[in-house]
């Protein structure tokens, strides 16, 4: 298990909305994949240009939404993915309320909206599919995530599909509006490609930011129940959100889908870069060891 049963959720913190099957996007097909690599190029810019906008479909057929309803309790949270995107977007708010107060970032905590989504989705940064992958739209301040993703980040990528890996695909999203409120989307050209570039900079700060949640949330106390959010990670379960940060890093992709791996084109880091910011944020929990803007390399 990854959460304290008895912690208490609101089902109401997370957004379901169904979409419209666009046609000719297949879950899993190369577009698809490729359009998880490519995201960070459009993230807070538009995504409209990965995908149709959701009612564009001649024959795409309505979906539902997700219910959460029954999201309610850390049990819950450890028996349903679903639940477990609405206990850590609780414990990411009260994470993060705490640290932004407690290291002097000069900034107050601001919850994002989080938005669980089936298929298609219209966001302040264009309309977006399942293709996707998870994304923050920085226009609209709202974390987006179709739960298909981590089915196809195991079964493509590599990943691993547990708990603590899932929840750092959404905490790392939540980095980014961090980012936000701290100014970095604004002070940075987030679509600058490279190894070295600000663009894989501000990925690897997620996911450095990451790692501080996965640090805190193991002492920081639910308010409605007393109880620690996450049960501390034990060495099996970081070594599974570090076999997921990377999967997903760019040298692995491309050597996958292109055949080869070219650092100019890097948008989010390298396998190696990842994991190592994951790991410093981790180890430290500190914003300030976080600054990869800083570091002559990263």
């Amino acid at each position: 298990m990854s959460f304290n049963e008895g912690v208490q959720s609101d089902p109401g913190r997370v957004r379901s909305r169904g979409g419209r099957r666009a046609a000719g996007v297949g879950g899993g097909s190369v577009v698809a994949l490729l359009a998880v690599f490519l995201i960070a190029q459009f993230t807070g810019v538009d995504v409209s240009g990965l995908l149709g906008d959701q009612d564009s479909s001649a024959d795409g057929t309505a979906t539902g939404g997700v219910d959460l309803s029954h999201c309610r309790t850390g049990a819950d949270a450890n028996a349903h993915t679903e639940c477990r995107m609405v206990t850590t977007a609780d414990s990411l708010d009260v994470v993060w309320s705490a640290e932004l107060a407690a290291q002097d970032s000069g900034v107050t905590y601001e919850p994002p909206d989080f938005v669980v989504f089936q298929d298609s989705v219209s966001t302040g940064c264009g309309s977006a599919t399942s293709a996707t992958g998870p994304f923050y739209c920085p226009a609209d301040s709202t974390v987006y995530l179709d739960l298909g993703f981590f089915q196809q980040m195991e079964s493509d990528f590599g990943a691993s599909d547990a708990p603590l890996a899932q929840e750092y695909v959404v905490a790392h999203e939540w980095g980014h509006h961090i980012q936000n409120l701290m100014g970095t989307f604004s002070a940075h050209d987030s679509q600058e490609q490279g190894d070295q570039g600000a663009g894989v900079r501000m990925e690897l700060q997620a996911d450095c930011y990451a790692g501080i949640w996965m640090n805190r949330a193991s002492s920081t106390v639910d308010p409605d129940s007393g109880e620690v959010f996450l049960q501390r990670p034990d060495q099996d379960e970081i070594a599974q959100a570090l076999q997921t940060a990377a999967a997903i890093g760019d040298d692995r992709i491309q050597e996958r889908y292109q055949g080869r791996s070219d650092s100019d084109t890097w948008t989010h880091g390298s396998a190696e870069q990842r994991q190592h910011w994951l790991t410093t944020g981790l180890e430290s929990g500190s914003i300030t060891q976080c600054d990869t803007f800083s570091a002559d390399r990263v």
